[in-house]
């Protein structure tokens, strides 16, 4: 693919399974792939590692918050990690769309576990308050303005970190995506994947939008970061674990 293609967002092109009335068996098996997926592409293990960790309180729960949370996929998986590293934590869910949720409350639940089905800008208006704030391949769906207003509500939402974790746009990302897409039949990912690195931001784009005490990090292959870190109220989770 010429280097000139992806140079501005493709903000007009809409993901399948954003449509309301998509086929449902293809979108929950979209939901199925995820799972597969996100650990893999979103590098959450090292997010959870590099970010994550280093905010687990030791004696209490932490509290997390996925905004957009899909499937679940995402919660899940740093629910696991923590119980590894002997960390207990509150894992909430929102998004917008209530097949998302509907699916998610499918999978595997626990005590500490929860979803709903809500806007960020809901939580604010009650008051509630989470120790981390995240998100995953939220990023790519929004508009400057919409951007504006998650990290005005993460910022709101969290009292120690927030991290959006997304794809950059980059030629070779959308190149690299095709055999992954191509492997994941009877799904929206292969459309949906490569309209997403369409419409991903740059971190440059970014970098312009985010406010003072935000951070755009750039990871390889392809990820970026938007990161703001509070002050912790209790000493911070011991970094030196093994990262196994």
């Amino acid at each position: 693919m010429p280097r000139w293609v992806l140079t501005k967002r493709a903000v007009h092109l809409e993901e399948i399974m954003d449509d309301p009335d998509c086929d449902p068996v293809l979108l929950n098996n979209t939901y199925d792939w995820f799972a597969r997926l996100n650990p893999w592409l979103g590098r959450w293990k090292a997010v959870y590692r590099s970010h994550v960790r280093p905010h687990l309180h030791a004696q209490r729960p932490t509290r997390i918050l996925d905004i957009g949370c899909g499937a679940g996929d995402v919660l899940r998986l740093i629910g696991t990690l923590a119980a590894r590293d002997g960390r207990q934590v509150e894992l909430v869910g929102i998004d917008p769309d209530p097949r998302a949720i509907a699916y998610a409350r499918t999978q595997e639940q626990g005590p500490f576990l929860s979803f709903e089905t809500c806007h960020s800008s809901d939580l604010v208006a009650r008051g509630a308050m989470f120790d981390i704030v995240l998100s995953n391949h939220v990023l790519h769906h929004l508009d400057a303005d919409q951007l504006t207003v998650l990290l005005r509500d993460s910022d709101k939402l969290s009292t120690g970190l927030v991290v959006h974790n997304d794809i950059k746009r980059d030629d070779m990302a959308w190149v690299a995506f095709l055999p992954v897409g191509l492997i994941c039949r009877d799904s929206f990912i292969l459309t949906d994947g490569l309209r997403s690195i369409r419409r991903a931001w740059h971190p440059d784009e970014l970098g312009a939008l985010v406010p003072p005490g935000w951070s755009v990090e750039t990871r390889s292959p392809f990820r970026l970061l938007i990161t703001r870190i509070r002050a912790p109220e209790s000493p911070p989770f011991n970094t030196q674990l093994p990262s196994s």
